[in-house]
């Protein structure tokens, strides 16, 4: 199983609109991926670091898929979807990391 990671950086005065984000992008997210092998999405939201300082990103957002090459066909066909609507809750430049996830 992989993660793709959206990481959403808190630094700075930048725009994040919450709301749009949990009601209309992230049911648009699970509509286009799911026929692709999405299995799961959880979201974090930042609220602190170490010791109580500030948190390092606003938002984290996981996508779990069953394969690499699932991911890569979603993105392929539906990539520009959901990438088109991103300025729709956020400002925030968007980095990703795509993760195998290893249990222990």
């Amino acid at each position: 199983m992989i993660c793709v990671n959206a990481f959403y950086p808190a630094a700075g005065e930048g725009r994040f609109d919450l709301t749009y984000y949990y009601d209309k992008h992230i049911p648009l997210v699970i509509r286009l991926l799911t026929p692709f092998g999405l299995q799961k999405v959880e979201v974090d939201e930042g609220l602190s670091g170490a010791g109580g300082s500030p948190a390092n990103y606003r938002i984290i957002g996981r996508l779990y898929f069953d394969t690499m090459e699932n991911f890569q066909a979603a993105l392929a066909y539906v990539g520009g979807e959901i990438f088109g609507d991103i300025p729709h809750y956020t400002d925030i430049p968007v980095e990703l990391q795509i993760s195998k996830l290893v249990s222990f």
